[in-house]
């Protein structure tokens, strides 16, 4: 089980714990929530939990516990910018429907 992040995520995320001062890294995760049951968490990682799996890419640890990798597994963090809008895109191979609003997805 992988996830990956493009150089544009990374440089990004580089860029939010600099400013940050501290942290080991970035945690992915899901939550239950929204109209299609699933939405994904993104939070700074201070420390370490036991059922962590970490993946270090492009020079940053990208943190997922077992049960989001479960949902996760193929999945590629990809930061985009297009016009005035920009952010962080997860690009699933494991997803099967999203919500209108692009907020919640079903696996």
């Amino acid at each position: 089980m992988a996830v990956t992040i493009t150089e544009a995520a990374a440089s990004r995320v580089k860029h939010f714990l600099d400013n940050r001062g501290k942290g080991i890294g970035l945690r992915l995760g899901v939550k239950t929530s929204g109209c299609s049951g699933m939405a994904y968490v993104l939070e700074f990682v201070d420390e370490l939990n036991d059922d962590d799996q970490v993946f270090d890419q492009n020079g940053v640890k990208i943190i997922i516990d077992a049960k989001s990798l479960v949902y996760m597994d193929g999945t590629e963090l990809d930061f985009t910018k297009e016009g005035l809008n920009e952010g962080f895109q997860f690009n699933n191979p494991n997803v099967k429907d999203e919500c209108g609003c692009g907020e919640s997805f079903h696996v």
